[in-house]
């Protein structure tokens, strides 16, 4: 795992609740809701590919097929 993974999940973080604040208070909740929502499915698909590699390692590791 490399250290760059944890900081874009950090920027992407920061960058959504910074957002969503901006939102709230321009009375615009329901786009608020949507901006965490895609923050969220970013994040679960950047690492979703890190859970894969994980899994394909152990499977090597453990010769399983």
């Amino acid at each position: 795992m490399d250290i760059s993974l944890i900081i874009k999940v950090a920027g992407i973080g920061i960058l959504i609740s910074v957002l969503n604040m901006l939102l709230e208070k321009s009375d615009r909740k329901d786009w608020a809701s949507l901006t965490t929502l895609a923050g969220v499915i970013i994040v679960l698909g950047m690492v979703l590919t890190e859970i894969s590699d994980l899994f394909n390692t152990v499977r090597t590791m453990f010769q399983l097929y």
